[in-house]
């Protein structure tokens, strides 16, 4: 049985582009215990995927702190640790391993490109910016003001919309647990390229693939296109 055509690459940011997951731990650590969270650097692995606001609301609901006040305060909470890994992303940063390669291959073989993201739209302008990727992306859609982030598939549903492709036929691309449910709950195909202390993990099993880094994504589209 082969795999549906591909008609469009449909990209996570944070941990698929560019190496922002151990900004977004040390800027969410920063803050938590600054509001005096007993939590460890390890525990912010539990929200990866998620999105800032949903971070901030989990951590509350497990160890609520004074003078919350629900939205205003989450979103002020929120803004503190998005700044942080803006300013964190402008001094050095550098896309992932493969991922030039990547765009400039499905540039050239008329695959559409997107990008969908838990991310909030000023991070996605200061990546994409920094790293001069802006062109390849035909849509890029945040989960930012969506009535539910991932593991909701919405954010990747209004990405294929924006494409004009059926959800059918996107691959999706993750590196998080959370995204990868959103992306098959999606109906989409998926590859996850997670961290390398996490690849042996066998949550992984749900992605049609997993890949080491985006520098093997030619291949694996190259072969798809082969057994068509």
């Amino acid at each position: 049985m082969t795999s549906p055509r591909i008609d469009a690459v449909i990209f996570d940011m944070d941990g698929v582009l560019i190496d922002s997951e151990p900004l977004w731990q040390q800027a969410e650590f920063d803050t938590m215990t600054a509001l005096g969270l007993p939590i460890n650097y390890e525990d912010t692995l539990q929200t990866t995927g998620l999105r800032i606001d949903q971070v901030v609301e989990y951590w509350y609901k497990r160890y609520p702190w004074p003078d919350y006040q629900g939205k205003d305060n989450n979103q002020a909470v929120s803004q503190r640790i998005v700044n942080q890994v803006i300013t964190a992303i402008d001094h050095d940063t550098k896309p992932m391993q493969g991922v030039i390669e990547a765009l400039k291959y499905c540039k050239t073989q008329g695959i559409k490109i997107g990008l969908a993201t838990s991310s909030a739209s000023s991070m996605i302008e200061a990546v994409l910016s920094k790293f001069n990727i802006t062109p390849y992306f035909e849509a890029t859609q945040s989960a930012e003001h969506l009535a539910h982030g991932k593991p909701h598939p919405e954010v990747y549903l209004n990405c294929a919309q924006a494409l004009g492709i059926s959800p059918h036929h996107c691959l999706a691309i993750e590196d998080s647990f959370n995204g990868l449910i959103a992306a098959r709950a999606a109906n989409m195909q998926t590859i996850a390229i997670p961290a390398p202390e996490q690849q042996h993990l066998p949550q992984w099993i749900i992605a049609h693939q997993q890949l080491a880094n985006l520098s093997e994504l030619v291949g694996y589209l190259e072969k798809s296109r082969r057994m068509r």
